[in-house]
């Protein structure tokens, strides 16, 4: 299916974890969908929107993307790679049947260069996790979405996993609902239209 391009995309966070909000930078993967990350600078929106990125630190990657473009291309094509492969993982999850080989091996490299960049800095209570200071590493938005993913994968709340109900969303989102029945990624959009297709039909069989 064709991906369309959004050109002005508008991001949305309902999934309650970053890997799964970045999964969700593409829109209606069931039905039409419809990219967001469309070029580097887009990617760079969405780590500051994000707050993986500090203004002043994206304007920075911007500038060096500007004089690197295919090395910034690459890192957008790596992303979109890296994204699809984390969505397909956890659908997998989700269904009950066993990962793609091809999907693990693309985690894995992001996994292994995102943690070589990683270290420990002193912080509030002792130490907290931090990253090298390399500030003009253009891949450098998708380490905290590959450290949020491996997280994600590997603790109990991969169980809390869901996926929208809706038949042209496929949105993920972190079931964090007391009694974990959760359904859509938003009420105010995909729950309500539910709604009021479900009014529509049953308001339609009674006249």
């Amino acid at each position: 299916m064709a991906v369309a391009e959004t050109q002005q995309p508008i991001f949305e966070f309902t999934g309650n974890n970053m890997c799964l909000d970045f999964c969700n930078t593409l829109q209606d993967r069931a039905s039409a969908p419809r990219e967001l990350l469309t070029s580097y600078d887009k990617l760079l929106l969405w780590g500051q929107q994000a707050h993986i990125l500090t203004e002043d630190e994206a304007h920075l990657l911007n500038k060096e993307a500007q004089h690197h473009k295919e090395e910034a291309a690459a890192v957008l094509q790596q992303a979109i790679d890296l994204r699809e492969a984390i969505f397909r993982l956890l659908l997998a999850k989700i269904q009950g049947s066993s990962p793609d080989e091809a999907d693990l091996d693309i985690f894995n490299a992001a996994l292994s260069k995102a943690m070589a960049q990683s270290c420990i800095v002193p912080g509030e209570h002792g130490f907290e996790r931090s990253w090298l200071p390399k500030k003009r590493a253009l891949d450098r938005p998708l380490w905290p979405v590959v450290r949020s993913a491996a997280d994600l994968l590997t603790t109990k709340a991969l169980e809390d996993v869901r996926i929208c109900a809706s038949d042209t969303c496929s949105w993920l989102f972190l079931d964090t609902s007391k009694n974990h029945t959760r359904r859509w990624c938003d009420m105010k959009s995909c729950g309500n239209r539910a709604k009021a297709r479900k009014h529509y039909s049953q308001k339609k069989q009674s006249t």
